[in-house]
Parts: structure tokens; sequence; C-alpha cells
């Protein structure tokens, strides 16, 4: 007889996102799950999308780390409501704590809400949190291999942001490869090439990400 520990905890977390998914759609909010390794661009890249979008929707952010509130704070100084949420030794956000973040927000004046997770490869996709899709975003100084070593991560990805473009010439980044081995994980992601602080490729992001909000939203 063998016994999988992990997965009652994962029924729990995913019947308590269900939960999160129902009150979300209840109000029509749109949430995007962010993944990525940390020092990726994760902040910055959802500053630059709030930015070209904040025209047409409202936005919350969810932020989550092991500790601090610097990229929180990131958040509200751009003038946009922000929840900290500090995992102390967890390398992931679970739907307990989405649940207990969304108390904190007016759920009527959010239209998209983005959820920075803990910067992780691994153990993040494991955990549904109610969102409506999920992004991983990758930096060139990262390398080109890690759809390779990390394939799980990049076969949940309802798309795929390949950020710092605009420094690939100092790295050696194959872009090729990273597209071959992409392809045969998940050829269905889109791949996004940007350089978040330089504006780069934001507008085909935020247009995808756009496209799906009025997809969801019917």
């Amino acid at each position: 007889m063998q016994l999988d520990i992990g997965k009652p905890i994962l029924d729990k977390n995913d019947r308590l996102a269900e939960e999160n998914r129902e009150l979300l759609d209840a109000h029509g909010i749109f949430m995007l799950n962010i993944l990525a390794s940390p020092g990726s661009g994760k902040t910055s890249t959802i500053l630059a999308t709030i930015e070209a979008l904040r025209s047409k929707y409202s936005f919350a952010v969810i932020e989550g780390d092991l500790a601090s509130k610097v990229d929180s704070e990131k958040i509200k100084a751009a003038g946009i409501p922000c929840v900290q949420i500090n995992t102390g030794g967890i390398c992931h956000l679970e739907s307990n704590m989405i649940a207990n973040a969304l108390k904190a927000f007016d759920l009527d004046s959010i239209d998209i809400l983005l959820v920075e997770n803990v910067g992780n490869l691994v153990c993040t996709t494991d955990f549904y949190l109610g969102e409506n899709a999920r992004a991983v975003i990758l930096s060139v100084p990262e390398g080109h291999d890690k759809p390779v070593k990390y394939p799980i991560i990049f076969q949940e990805a309802d798309a795929v942001v390949l950020n710092k473009v605009d420094v690939i010439d100092y790295f050696d980044f194959n872009e090729r490869e990273f597209r071959a081995s992409l392809s045969q994980i998940n050829p269905a992601a889109p791949i996004f090439p940007i350089s978040a602080t330089k504006g780069t490729g934001i507008k085909a992001w935020t247009g995808w990400l756009d496209s799906i909000v009025i997809e969801t939203r019917g």
C-alpha cells in the first residue's frame, strides 16, 4: 500500500481555490497567476502591464514573498491596491492565502487581479489558486534551458513571457533553442519577448491578456 501524503493537502487547496473562483466570477474579476524565479522581473512586468491597460481596466495585485514588503510598496506607489502575503518558509502561495487577501479588497472595483507568486519554478505550479490563467516569466540571464530543467511549470503555462530581451546580446541565451524546447513541452503557449523596464514587446503581451479577459467575460 502506498499513501500519497500530498493528495489531501492539494485536494483541500483545490476546493478552496474553486471557492475563490466562484467569488471572483461573481464580481466579474479575471485573475492571472504569475509564476517565475526570483529576479526575473515579475514586479516590473506587472507595473508595465498595468500601465498599458489601466485606461481600460481597474487592477489590484497580490504580492507573494517569503519576507518583506518591497514589491508591494512599488505597486502601491503606482496607485494600485495591493495586499502583501509573506509566507515565511513556504515556497508558494496557497488558495487559503488568496481567500484571506481577497477580504481586504473592494471586489466590485476590480477588473483584473494580478497575483505575483513566490519566486520559484517548482512547487508553485502544484497549487491552483482559482486563477483564470497562468503566465510564466523567464528572464534572459536565467538561461535558455529552463524549460528543459523545469518542464512542469512551462507545461502548465497559458503564456510565457521572456523578459530582459534588451540584454540578450550580453548573455549566452539561445532563443532558437528556448523556443524549440518550449514548443515540445507546450506548443500552445504563446511566447512574448519583452523588456519590462524599456517597454519593448509590452503591446503584444498586454494585447494577449486583453483578449483572454474579453474571451473569459464572454
